[in-house]
């Protein structure tokens, strides 16, 4: 016999009992379709991350308090030295591989236009904010130096913010409320939406030292640079690290990350949880290779008659356990393709639908695994059944009832 015949063989007794077939394969089919899904999200998730990072600029790091022993993300606040304002004016002054940064205090306050209120994020920053974040203003002007430097009471409204209190008029020139305190509006930012679970357009900026004396405090949360350009980032940190170390009594009581650290981080993280996520999606196959098993077992035990007439006509016992493995492999590779068709709809249904920000991408290597898998699974759990039914004794075959 060659492969033609075994697969028309297995085929044959597969369609005797359509629904069971079904059933069966459904396991495969189900964790196919998860890999090759949560696959795509995870890869759309680190796309999307690169993505963001790039916005905000490659040239860019964050000068944050306290010293930490991590490659990503703020240190936890403690005993430390502090940041403050005059640490920034020095860098600016004396690191010959910085562009710009901005000096920033993040609070949370209320925002108040006549019988209209918020409460919303306050951010003081410097004047090149725009220029280090790449967030600009849509409507009016940002701050100036001397803004910052005369400690004017100027605020930048973000579009939710603008939306919420001046629903129908110009904001530009009008006084506002923050925490009691009276600041002009002289711009409405640019929309920008949500980033890494940060809605943007839900803020209002003011100027840095606005911001200290509205808070009460000299501390910076943090200083954000932007070096000269990408090639120049480890020349500007360590221009930082000196400048800081030396006003700061020769201690590294700060932090310094790159936006490639941090990145790094976040595609390590959503790797790893791409992976786990995977994993248990692969579970299923394996279940759904217990499920082939257990059909194929009961599949021998309903066909002993069978065999034993075909070992009594001449069948060999490899012939038997092709026939009953070839239909294992089908289960499984039946499964396995439209597993895949569907893994590749529900990826797009991802894309068009639920994520479109995300815009998961096909896996290819994602596809091939999985059904790779799948067919190695239906290997594994059918060559029990097979030999059981190759070892048969054709004598006692025929007598079963």
């Amino acid at each position: 016999m060659h492969l033609l015949e075994y697969g028309y063989l297995a085929l044959k007794g597969l369609q005797i009992n359509r629904l069971r077939s079904f059933l069966t394969m459904l396991g495969i089919l189900v964790g196919v379709t998860a890999i090759i899904m949560l696959v795509s999200l995870g890869e759309g998730a680190k796309v999307y991350v690169t993505q963001l990072f790039a916005e905000m600029g490659t040239n860019t790091f964050v000068v944050t308090p306290g010293k930490a022993e991590t490659t990503g993300g703020h240190p936890i606040m403690g005993s430390f030295n502090k940041l403050t304002l005059e640490d920034a004016r020095a860098i600016e002054r004396r690191a010959q591989a910085v562009q710009a940064l901005t000096a920033d205090i993040i609070g949370t306050g209320k925002v108040k236009y006549q019988n209209r209120a918020r409460d919303t994020a306050i951010i003081g920053v410097s004047e090149d904010y725009q220029e280090v974040v790449n967030q600009r203003v849509d409507i009016g002007a940002f701050f100036t130096r001397a803004d910052v430097e005369g400690r004017r009471r100027l605020c930048v409204l973000g579009r939710v913010v603008n939306r919420d209190l001046f629903p129908a008029e110009n904001p530009l020139g009008k006084m506002v409320k923050i925490n009691n305190v009276k600041f002009r509006v002289i711009g409405i930012m640019e929309e920008k939406g949500r980033s890494l679970g940060i809605n943007f357009d839900d803020m209002v900026f003011i100027p840095v030292t606005a911001a200290q004396a509205l808070f009460n405090t000299d501390r910076l949360y943090e200083i954000v640079v932007a070096a000269v350009n990408e090639k120049e980032i480890d020349t500007a940190v360590q221009e930082v690290t000196k400048i800081l170390r030396e006003r700061h009594g020769g201690k590294i009581d700060f932090t310094i990350v790159t936006q490639g650290a941090m990145l790094s981080t976040f595609r390590t993280i959503l790797s790893a949880l791409t992976y786990l996520l995977a994993g248990i999606a692969g579970v299923s196959l394996l279940v759904g290779g217990i499920g082939i098993m257990n059909i194929m077992l009961a599949s021998v035990t309903e066909r002993t008659r069978e065999i034993g007439v075909r070992k009594a006509v001449g069948a060999k016992r490899r012939h038997i356990l092709f026939q009953f493995l070839t239909e294992a492999l089908i289960l499984s590779a039946t499964g396995g393709v439209i597993g895949i068709v569907l893994g590749w709809g529900g990826a797009a249904l991802l894309n068009a639908w639920i994520f479109p920000s995300i815009s998961p991408p096909i896996s290819l290597w994602a596809i091939a695994l999985a059904f790779f898998f799948s067919l190695l699974v239906g290997t594994f759990f059918g060559v029990y059944p097979a030999q059981k039914a190759s070892r048969l004794d054709p004598i006692e075959a025929l007598r079963h009832e």
